[in-house]
Order: structure tokens, then sequence, then C-alpha cells
């Protein structure tokens, strides 16, 4: 029987352990942030270990990182980790993107963009959206603290083999529509749980219509689905984008090898879900998780349970109401999930000419300096100022409440992050998740509107 993607790059890092039982994998290379990894290092100091591969080790600053005057960081807590990491990444030898560099911004863009990420790797981060990097073909997933520390100590870490789960996306996407609205709609049809023991493979037609961009917003929201892995098929797409990258020096003698990095026709999958994407509509999230949310034209659900009477609750609507009907305060455009070069211009084409509804915040957070310098190359900032919007400093920013961008509470925020609970963006704040070009037309309008009948 032939081997799925997941299953060749897995056996090819296992140094211990039959399958079934928790394995010992090899890590090529471990991501690491302000939150997450001073607990870890500190361990290394406890035991009076040394750091095992700091050549395989990156750093970068994201988390806490201010997006207006990044280097005036109020917040002492925050100020303590970005400090703390950068006088770690010093004793332990560790190259960091640091403050203001030209490489700094989110841990799941710089991977990609500085040639990091590769197909046939295994990658950790301390970070639950590192299945982002799963996209090039790469078994990446997300640990936890005292996971990083062995992996610091040993660059090997113990993990049981999931199951296979095949998702088959087939269809051309209508305009409109993007691959936010593709992952959005199968955690809404089949559940925040549905990837849970399972290493998720996106395949089919149109997956490999997509660019690098839209490929890796899909398999970072894999978590969304309960999978710590999403990945695809790496093919000229991938090589395309990892050549001539600054870590990607092994381009040559490595190519050869990701072309073997696929599943084979006769492979097994325990699971296997269908998609025909010819008719997906725009999604809006109306609850405080991803699986809660409609297609646009759909009004929102009955309540069926107590999760349900919660979230309209906490978000303020009611069952039979559309997305057309939110009141919306704040507008959001970045994270790890959409803050790319190519969701800046989806968005920068529906912005340019128009004016922010006076009733709306809007910002725009660009992923990654790198994808600031292009965008600014590009006359992006100007578009998204001239109409109203801000223009800020990279990081995570209003994805998550660590930082100085936070959404008021009570009030209603268009989204393009990747998670809605409760208090994400702010104590009291409603997220609603949706692509670029939903949130970019809900600014202009102050409300949610069909962005098919907009984009042309």
């Amino acid at each position: 029987m032939g081997l799925t993607l997941f299953d060749k790059v897995w056996n090819k890092h296992v140094l211990h352990g039959n399958e079934g039982e928790p394995q010992l994998l090899y890590i090529d290379l471990h991501l690491i942030h302000e939150v997450t990894s001073p607990q870890a290092f500190e361990g290394l100091r406890i035991q009076n270990r040394k750091l095992r591969r700091p050549d395989l080790t990156f750093a970068t600053l994201d988390h806490n990182v201010p997006t207006i005057d990044i280097f005036n960081i109020k917040d002492e807590i925050a100020n303590k980790q970005i400090t703390t990491l950068q006088k770690n990444a010093k004793d332990f030898g560790v190259h960091i993107f640091d403050m203001g560099s030209d490489e700094q911004g989110i841990v799941h863009m710089v991977g990609p963009e500085t040639g990091l990420t590769q197909p046939g790797k295994t990658i950790v981060c301390g970070d639950s959206h590192t299945a982002t990097h799963g996209a090039f073909g790469a078994i990446a997933f997300g640990i936890g603290t005292s996971e990083v520390e062995h992996v610091f100590a040993t660059q090997t870490l113990w993990q049981t083999k999931p199951k296979n789960l095949k998702i088959d996306i087939t269809g051309q996407l209508p305009t409109g529509v993007y691959a936010k609205d593709i992952i959005l709609y199968l955690i809404n049809q089949y559940g925040v749980d549905f990837g849970t023991g399972y290493a998720l493979e996106f395949t089919g037609e149109t997956i490999k219509s997509l660019s690098m961009e839209a490929r890796m917003t899909i398999c970072n929201m894999a978590i969304e689905a309960g999978a710590k892995y999403g990945m695809m098929q790496p093919d000229e797409i991938t090589f395309e984008y990892v050549k001539g990258r600054p870590y990607a020096s092994n381009f040559n003698q490595s190519i050869d090898w990701w072309r073997t990095l696929y599943t084979d026709e006769d492979a097994y999958f325990d699971k296997v879900i269908e998609l025909d994407v010819s008719n997906l509509e725009p999604q809006v999230t109306w609850g405080i998780n991803p699986e809660m949310g409609v297609n646009f034209s759909s009004p929102f659900p009955e309540i069926k349970d107590s999760n349900d009477e919660r979230a309209y609750h906490y978000m303020g609507l009611k069952p039979g109401q559309k997305a057309e009907d939110i009141e919306l305060g704040y507008v959001f455009l970045g994270s790890c999930t959409n803050a790319r070069l190519s969701d800046l211009l989806e968005a920068s084409r529906i912005v340019k000419g128009n004016k922010v509804h006076p009733n709306i915040t809007a910002i725009v957070v660009p992923g990654s300096r790198t994808v600031k310098k292009e965008a600014e190359a590009l006359g992006l900032d100007v578009i998204f100022k001239e109409a109203g919007f801000e223009w800020r400093e990279p990081g995570c920013s209003m994805c998550l409440g660590m930082n100085p961008d936070q959404v008021p509470e009570g009030v209603h925020c268009a989204s393009t992050s990747n998670r809605n609970f409760e208090g994400r963006q702010g104590k009291g704040a409603r997220t609603h998740l949706v692509s670029p070009a939903m949130a970019a037309a809900a600014a202009i309008n102050g409300r949610f509107v069909d962005v098919r009948k907009v984009v042309v």
C-alpha cells in the first residue's frame, strides 16, 4: 500500500519508537517568539544545559509588539517578555529577527518569507497556528512550553502519529470568494473538532490553483478544526515561492527530493471529505467560535443548545438576523491568517477611491516588515490612508488582546484573523471572522455587504 504525504515526511523523521506508540521525531526547524519561550530557556539554565541546535532555532517578536510606536512598550509584562527573548537569543546564540529589523514580523510569516520554511521539514513553534507552514508540504505543529524546552535541549520531540484525513476540494472559486471562505465553510459544516486526531491533507484542483499565500491561509486554520497538522503537496508554485529566498540556499540540492513529496495513488486515508466550491458564498461568523458561521445570504441559526444561547447573548445578536444587520464599529486587516501582500492587494482594490464609513475605526497591520515594505512600494499604504484606514507597523496586533490594539467592549469587529473567542480581541469584544475583501467592503459601508457584488 502506498503512503500519504504526511506518512512520507513523518517516517523520514522517526528516530525511535513503533507506529501506534509515541515516536521520537527529529525537528528540522524551531521557531520561537517572546510569549512561550522564556520558561523554556530558564529551564535550560536551571539544568545547566546548552541549546542543542542554535543554528536551527530562529526567534522573532510579534505578539506583544506595539504597532504605532514600536519601541515604546508601556505594558510591563509585554516589555519583560520582549527584553527577555532578546537576552535569551544573545545568551544562547539564537538568530533573532529583532524589533524594527527588515525581517521582523509574525512568526508564521517570517518562516516562509525568509525561506526557512521548506517542503519535507518538521517545524515546531510554541504557537497554535504553526500548521500554516504545512502549506509547503512540511509537518508543522504548535507545541507547549515544556515541549519547547525539550526541543531546545534535544532537537527532538515525542509524538504519536495521527490518522490521515483527506479534504478534496474541487471547483472554481466564484468571484468574491477566497481561501478564507473555504476553511471557514469547512469548520462551519463539520465543526471545530472534525480534525481532532487527524493530519489534514488538503487536495484537489482548487488547492492546486491557489497561490502559496492562499494555501497558507487554509493550513493556518487547521487548528480551528481541531487538527494539529494541515498539509498540502508541494508543487511548482511552492518551489517558485521558495527559490531565491535568503535561507533557501539548499534549493538545488533539495528540489529532487521535494518532488517525491506527494500522496501515492493507492495510499489509504482514514477519512475523506469532499467539497465543491463552485457555489460557495462569502462566510461570516456570528458566534464565539469559528464553527458558528453562515453563508452571507443565510440567517443566523436557531438556538439548539446552551452554547448557542451563550454566544447570542455575548454577541448581542438574535437567531434569524443576517450578517448585514450587524452594526460594526471596527475593521481589522491583519494576523498570520490574512496579512500577506495578496490579502492587502485584494482589500486595496475595494478601498481605492472610497472612504471609511464614519462609524468605523479601520486599521491595517501588515504581518511582517517585508510585507509592509512591498505594500508601500506599490502605494497600498497611500490607498488605505487616503480612505481613512490607519496604516500600522507589523505584528500580531488586534488578532489577540496582548498588545495595545484592542476592540472596545461591546463593539463588533470585522476581522481577518483566525479566532472569534470571547475576549480574544479585548474584553467584551465581538469578533466576526471574514476574508480581507469582506472586511474591506465592510469598512467602506459600515456593515457587511455581499462582496461578490463589489469585486469585479
